[in-house]
C-alpha cells in the first residue's frame, strides 16, 4: 500500500468482514488515508480512480456488478453491501442518482453504532431531500455534509472539478485532503444546503453556455468557418467559456454518444433549477429559452447521449426543408 502524506489514519492488517482488498501484504506500521465511496457510476468512479492514484485506500460499493468490477480493477477495495462499507471506514463519499437512493442508504448507515460516520454527499439533489437524509443520520450521531460537484464526467477524470461543500466546518476539514485528491478547488460555503444552492447557480450557467456554444458553432459553420477552428480562436477571447472548451469539440465532431452528462440526467438538474427559480421569484429568460432545446434533444432520442447533442437539435432546426 502506498504511503500517503495526508493522514494519520491506520489501516487494519485484515480488512473488515465483507471487504475484499487488492493488497496482498500491508506493513504493520503502514499509514494510509481511508475513505469509503458509495456509488461508482460516471462521477463516483472518476473520483475513486483519482483518490487511488493519490495513495488513498478507497473502499467502494455499487449495486451494479460491472461498476464494482471496474473499481476492483482500478485498485480499490470492495464492500459486499452498504452496511459493510459503513463499518469499514468512518469517512464516506456518496454519489447517488436519486433522492430515494440517498434516503434509503441513510437509513442503512444510521444503523452503524461502532463509530461516528462523516458522509460527504456529492449528489445533485433537492436540498429538502438532503435535509431528510441529514436528519436520519443525525439521530444516530452521524454527520451528513452537502458537497455537490461542479464539472462533467470528463472533467472528473482529469481532476478538473470544483467541490461546493456545506455543513459543519470541522467535519468538512476532515475531507480537505480527500477533496484535493480528485478536484482542483474546494469552496466551503457555510450552512448545510448552501453547496446545492451554489450548484444550481452554476448549472444555470452551464445550461445556457452549452446551448450558446452549439448556437455559436452552428453559426460559424453556416458562415463557412470550420467549427474546430472557431473553438481554437474563440476559447481565449471574451466569448470563450468552459462549455466551449469542454463540449465544443464534441459538437464540432458530431460525437455525443460517450456521455459525461446524459441529457436524461440533465433533465433532473433542469427541474431543480426551475423549482428554485420559482421559489426565489427570480426571472431567468435565458435559462427558460434553453429548456425547449433540451426537451427536443430527448424527443430526438438523445436521452442516453451527452448534452453536447443540443447541437444536433439546432442543426436540424437550421436545415431547409
Amino acid at each position: 500500500m502506498k504511503k500517503s502524506p495526508h493522514s494519520d489514519h491506520k489501516i487494519t492488517l485484515k480488512p473488515p468482514s465483507g471487504v475484499k482488498s487488492n493488497q496482498s501484504h500491508v506493513e504493520p506500521q503502514a499509514q494510509v488515508l481511508q475513505v469509503g465511496i458509495l456509488g461508482l457510476g460516471i462521477m463516483g468512479s472518476a473520483m475513486s480512480l483519482n483518490m487511488i492514484k493519490d495513495g488513498i485506500d478507497v473502499v467502494g460499493y455499487d449495486p451494479n456488478p460491472m461498476c464494482c468490477k471496474n473499481h476492483r480493477k482500478a485498485g480499490g477495495s470492495l464492500a459486499k453491501d452498504v452496511e459493510t462499507l459503513g463499518r469499514a471506514t468512518r469517512r464516506i463519499i456518496t454519489s447517488l442518482p436519486t433522492p430515494q437512493a440517498l434516503i434509503d442508504n441513510a437509513h442503512i448507515l444510521a444503523s452503524i453504532q461502532s463509530h461516528r460516520l462523516i458522509i460527504a454527499d456529492t449528489s445533485t439533489l433537492d436540498v429538502c431531500d438532503k435535509e431528510t437524509a441529514r436528519k436520519i443520520l443525525h439521530k444516530s450521531g452521524h454527520i451528513l455534509l452537502d458537497c455537490p460537484l461542479s464539472g462533467t464526467g470528463a472533467q472528473a477524470r482529469n481532476k478538473d472539478l470544483l467541490v461546493y461543500s456545506s455543513g459543519p466546518k470541522v467535519a468538512v476539514k476532515e475531507f480537505d485532503s480527500i477533496f484535493a485528491a480528485f478536484s482542483k478547488t474546494h469552496h466551503h460555503l457555510g450552512a448545510f444546503g448552501n453547496g446545492m444552492k451554489m450548484k444550481l447557480i452554476a448549472n444555470l450557467l452551464v445550461a445556457i453556455h452549452n446551448v450558446s456554444t452549439a448556437e455559436a458553432l452552428l453559426f460559424s459553420e453556416n458562415l463557412g468557418i470550420d467549427a474546430a477552428l472557431a473553438i481554437e480562436v474563440l476559447a481565449a477571447g471574451a466569448g470563450g467559456s468552459r462549455m466551449l472548451q469542454v463540449r465544443g469539440p464534441n459538437m464540432a465532431a458530431r460525437d455525443w454518444k460517450d456521455a459525461t452528462m446524459k441529457v436524461s440526467t440533465w433533465q433532473k438538474d433542469m427541474k431543480l433549477i426551475t423549482e428554485a427559480l420559482s421559489n426565489s421569484h427570480t426571472p431567468a429568460p435565458l435559462f427558460a429559452a434553453t429548456q425547449g432545446i433540451y426537451n427536443a434533444a430527448m424527443g430526438l432520442g438523445h436521452g442516453d447521449h451527452d448534452t453536447a447533442a443540443v447541437f444536433d437539435v439546432l442543426e436540424r432546426m437550421s436545415k431547409k426543408t
